[in-house]
């Protein structure tokens, strides 16, 4: 399945005192209880970094003659009604199996190492499909050059106290996503403002019985699922009503993929946005994790939508960004509405890139000829997506961007590679100039950490995030205080 790499790396470094994860305060760090719902729960810890059971993908090539992507089939989806109870198992025949008995290893206090036999597939081209109906391309338009000039930088943003609010995917989570959903492992966690009042919480590789991290080992495997929440109390964690299920306690795979290594592995949300009563989502086609650190490769970067409230999504064919050579700008987006345009904050393919920006009225978000691309002052057409100038320098991993209202300021989040840690920044403008990069939380405190999605509800000192961790390959809801 997936097998991606994170900061771990840079947490050996950082602990030689060789970056500069403390550039937060002394006394600034993640502190708080972790609890679930219900007393006999177990605790909610943090597995460490030796883990219990660990799974080594063997990759072997296989010459395939590649079949043509088969069509989307129809979706199937089933509304469930949890019990009110949140302690309630609402399916204890699907999540209650039993423990299989101690291995060998355990039983010695060791990890027990899985060997486990993957295909990595070059893929021979086959015949092209008949495409049947399809929709023609948007209109092709020419947008003008416009100036955009660089706001004046602001001050850098001081992190006070950080507090690890709740887990909250997985076992022993405030939402028990495993009992509830069969979520037993997942990450990412991006959320947007799908309605007034409501918050949709998009997840990746998502793992269900049998899921054992580091990573997302396991079985019934599926790319994304997806999760609504109409919970304004974040203080003791964010409270899921529901997520798109396909079955009696199953969240639903939104995004397809064809599951093929080294064709398309699994497709991977990146951000989400509401634009009156259609949801959309940026995401990212990858053809595979068997990278050198700190990369991965992607088919392209797109655009899917949804017209029934995120029950079911369409992959617009047209709406892409593809991966020319592997060095493409905009296959990992952020994507934010704000007055009459779409901002696209983007970077390549790994967490080792910069950030481009471009934008586009709403009403052309799926012509990709109507953009225009930030280069050098001046919102242009002219040279595509491959002409956008850095906004923010190398190294970025996932980019959370958000304009906050409350203080009429562009606020982005992401994993500094560099720093061994997530940083925040702030502008005035989303061309910036943005602000230097102040950490949050570390790989001192979070060794294999990632991620780093702001919540839209964040507002004047308040900066509620969600993280994920490789070793424990779940989510977790974040307060930092921005003095």
């Amino acid at each position: 399945m997936t097998r991606r790499w994170v900061v771990v790396f840079g947490a050996v470094v950082c602990a030689a005192g060789a970056l500069t994860c403390a550039a937060r305060p002394a006394g600034a760090a993640p502190s708080g209880p972790v609890a679930g719902p219900c007393r006999t729960d177990p605790p909610a810890t943090h597995a460490g970094l030796v883990p219990k059971t660990l799974e080594v993908p063997i990759p072997y090539p296989v010459l395939t003659v590649l079949p043509p992507a088969a069509a989307e089939p129809a979706p199937v989806r089933t509304e469930m009604e949890l019990p009110s109870d949140p302690c309630v198992n609402p399916c204890p025949d699907l999540t209650d199996a039993p423990a299989p008995p101690p291995s060998p290893a355990s039983r010695l206090g060791i990890p027990e190492i899985l060997l486990s036999p993957k295909p990595f597939h070059f893929a021979i081209p086959g015949p092209g499909p008949d495409p049947g109906q399809v929709p023609p391309p948007p209109a092709r338009v020419d947008p003008p050059i416009e100036s955009a000039p660089l706001s004046a930088v602001r001050p850098t943003p001081r992190i006070g106290a950080v507090t690890e609010v709740a887990k909250q995917t997985g076992a022993s989570s405030v939402n028990r996503t495993d009992k509830r959903w069969q979520v037993d492992g997942t990450d990412l966690g991006i959320m947007w403002e799908s309605a007034p009042g409501e918050i949709a919480t998009a997840f990746g590789d998502t793992v269900g019985r049998g899921f054992h991290p580091p990573g997302g080992m396991g079985l019934d495997w599926r790319s994304n699922v997806l999760a609504f929440s109409t919970d304004r109390d974040l203080e003791d964690g964010m409270t899921y009503d529901r997520m798109v299920t396909d079955d009696r306690c199953h969240a639903a795979e939104v995004l397809s993929s064809r599951k093929l290594d080294n064709v398309e592995v699994t497709t991977i949300p990146t951000s989400g946005f509401a634009l009156g009563a259609r949801q959309y989502l940026s995401y990212m086609s990858i053809r595979t994790w068997n990278s050198i650190p700190g990369t991965f490769f992607t088919n392209y970067g797109g655009i899917a939508y949804s017209d029934d409230h995120g029950q079911t999504w369409t992959k617009d064919p047209y709406a892409r960004w593809d991966n020319i050579f592997g060095l493409a700008n905009f296959q990992v987006s952020a994507m934010v509405p704000q007055g009459d345009y779409v901002y696209m904050f983007g970077t390549p393919n790994t967490r080792l890139g910069s950030v481009g920006l471009a934008r586009v009225p709403k009403d052309q978000l799926l012509n990709t000829t109507a953009y225009q691309y930030w280069q050098d002052g001046n919102w242009t057409p002219v040279g595509g997506f491959g002409s956008a100038s850095p906004i923010v320098d190398a190294p970025v991993g996932e980019l959370s961007v958000r304009f906050d209202a409350s203080r009429n300021v562009w606020q982005m989040s992401y994993l500094d590679t560099g720093k061994a840690a997530l940083v925040v920044r702030e502008a005035d403008s989303p061309q910036g100039v943005w602000t230097d990069g102040t950490p949050t939380v570390t790989a001192r405190e979070y060794p294999e950490l990632y991620g780093g999605f702001i919540h839209p509800w964040s507002s004047g000192s308040d900066l509620y995030f969600n993280i994920s961790t490789w070793n424990d390959y779940n989510v977790y809801l974040v307060h930092a205080t921005i003095e």
